[in-house]
């Protein structure tokens, strides 16, 4: 007998899944959402302006909350009210530095150390990820990333926040792009918004961020991303102004006109920064290297690193963290030129010895601050050895441009940062002057800024954020033929000119008995040669024995390859010890397919 809750049991789990049931509807809209949100970001712009001012805030949000974290944390270890900065303070005690860096470092390695055993996977930072990865980030790896750098600024060690704003706002930005299967091009511009957000957030300077985006973190400008860009760009200041707008706010006099006389000086500013610039970057990595030769255990690199840090605060505060407060009021202080040099000395060692033991967190903050004190100290120089003086807030603002530009790159990001902190368009000029010389003078002899010196350190030639990955993608074994045409060494030659005829091949893959590769040989030069009755296949002459392609290496690879060989065609080969043929690339080819790909990545960014 059947009863009737049995009737009413399939019933109602029939009734569940009708089209006519609300809950039917919500879970086909969240089932089939990210794919149809994907066809409408390919055929309309402006759902990817969308997603970029939704990374905006996001990116908005993340430096908001960043900055509440370290400033409570800054609060908490060295007693200061929520309202005041770390490195504004005249003086603060010893009994807190030592404890709060020394302490804090030891957390600091142990963590890292902890974090390295359980997850060894290195993050990578937006620039790499676009240039190499498609704009591909995780999130997870970007948020260990973050709280390492939180906690080096907030236990008050010499780095800035810059590294983890970016580092988020973008990470953020390639999930909502992955989520939703977003083309390549695209994601790698959701990327830059992520980024634009979170450095317009940071300095209350949509432009500044906007151009962050464009010079580093794109690698390029172009009419389509203009307006995904500025949208994430002004979302995040929109953030950060409506919740605490007094986060990050420069109030800088200048004057209303520079003289033209000025340029000269502020052009020799420029070139001074650029010198700094090299010398501060060369300056971390040799401390990084001392460090390691010391033989000293990683997590306690850290601590010392704070101590060493702790001992420079006891001489002035201005040196912790990244002296954003520092910065305010080293433009408007009349520092004696004593005390100018001795604060440069000071941040540049303690920013050195912060990132070189092992503290997370960048350089941008620690550039600025240098650069203006730079500026102002070839003021006081310049007063004292020239009639003509120019204004040191000229200077200042000037060489904290100029040697922003040597560490970190972006001329224009930096001449937009002067604009919008001062609204002086003749104070613009003159910053632009000073950035294109220091921009040119460290290309010229250096080459690389402080995020790409890094790469190369590690062994990857990145010079920029230009995508280089599709490269990378394009391998010898993705290009290559598999049908091959091979003949044993020991065949006879009558018997190979018996069963291939001149029209059947131009070209046969000669092996030996183990079938390793031994060559290639024309099949009209086979035709061609003297037969005895007794000539083998491996007793004529064979091309390309040593200049192989193995199945990993990129098409640049196999094209330098081609060049050195001087032929049409190489063997590919499973590896250089097997030796055993898997296929066969031509020149011509290769060089089509990688033609093709060049053609497909302009007009990705013409937005064709």
């Amino acid at each position: 007998m059947t009863r009737p809750h049995d009737l009413a049991g399939p019933a109602a789990g029939a009734a569940s899944t009708t089209p006519n049931n609300p809950r039917f509807w919500i879970g086909e809209l969240f089932l089939h959402a990210p794919g149809t949100l994907r066809a409408m970001v390919r055929a309309d712009e402006l759902w990817l302006v969308l997603l970029a001012a939704i990374a905006g805030i996001a990116a908005g949000l993340s430096v908001t909350l960043m900055g509440w974290v370290t400033q409570w944390m800054h609060s908490v270890l060295f007693g200061l009210d929520l309202r005041e900065r770390l490195s504004a303070q005249a003086e603060v005690s010893w009994l807190r530095t030592f404890p709060a860096l020394g302490l804090g470092g030891l957390f600091s390695g142990w963590l890292s150390v902890f974090i390295l055993r359980r997850w060894p996977r290195r993050a990578i930072d937006p620039i790499e990820a676009n240039a190499l990865h498609g704009g591909r980030m995780s999130l997870r790896d970007s948020l260990i990333v973050v709280v390492q750098t939180m906690l080096s600024n907030g236990v008050g060690s010499s780095v800035g926040l810059e590294a983890g704003y970016t580092q988020l706002g973008s990470a953020v930005a390639s999930k909502f792009g992955r989520a939703l299967r977003v083309r390549r091009n695209d994601l790698r511009t959701l990327v830059g918004c992520g980024a634009a957000g979170a450095i317009a957030a940071a300095f209350n300077a949509p432009l500044t961020g906007a151009f962050y985006a464009f010079e580093l973190v794109m690698g390029t400008y172009s009419i389509a991303s203009l307006a995904p860009v500025m949208a994430a760009s002004l979302t995040g200041v929109t953030v950060v102004r409506l919740i605490s707008p007094e986060l990050m706010s420069f109030n800088i006099r200048v004057p209303t006109t520079i003289e033209a006389a000025s340029y000269l000086s502020i052009m020799v500013l420029g070139g001074l920064c650029a010198l700094g610039g090299i010398l501060l970057m060369r300056g971390v990595t040799l401390t990084e290297a001392l460090f390691r030769q010391s033989r000293v255990p990683v997590w306690l690199r850290p601590a010392i690193g704070g101590v060493a840090v702790a001992g420079l605060a006891s001489i002035t505060p201005q040196v912790l963290s990244s002296g954003h407060a520092a910065l305010q009021a080293g433009l408007d202080a009349p520092y004696l030129l004593p005390d100018i040099v001795m604060l440069i000395l000071l941040k540049a060692l303690a920013s050195a010895i912060s990132l070189g033991s092992g503290f997370r967190g960048g350089l941008f903050f620690a550039s600025l601050f240098l650069g203006a004190l730079v500026g102002k100290l070839f003021a006081a120089v310049l007063a004292l050895l020239t009639i003509t003086s120019v204004p040191p807030v000229v200077l200042a603002v000037a060489g904290m441009s100029a040697l922003a530009v040597a560490v970190v790159g972006g001329p224009l990001t930096m001449s937009f940062l002067a604009l919008e902190t001062t609204g002086s368009l003749p104070l613009t000029v003159a910053v632009v002057a000073a950035s294109l010389l220091s921009s040119i003078t460290v290309r010229r002899t250096f080459g690389y800024s402080f995020a790409t010196w890094r790469f190369h350190l590690r062994g990857e030639q990145i010079r920029s954020a230009v995508d280089i990955g599709w490269m990378r993608n394009l391998t010898v074994g993705r290009m290559m033929r598999t049908e091959t045409r091979t003949v044993s060494a020991d065949t006879l030659l009558s018997d190979f000119r018996r069963d291939v005829p001149l029209s059947a091949a131009s070209q046969v893959v000669v092996l030996d008995s183990e079938q390793r590769y031994l060559g290639l040989l024309m099949v009209s030069e086979a035709h061609a040669a003297k037969d005895d009755g007794t000539t083998t296949m491996g007793a004529l002459p064979l091309h390309d024995r040593s200049i192989t392609l193995l199945p990993e290496m990129t098409i640049k690879d196999a094209v330098e390859c081609f060049s050195h060989a001087e032929s049409d065609s190489l063997a590919v080969l499973d590896s250089h010890t097997e030796r055993h043929v898997i296929g066969l690339l031509t020149e011509q080819y290769a060089l089509r397919r990688y033609s093709d790909e060049l053609e497909r990545r302009r007009r990705e960014l013409s937005g064709e």
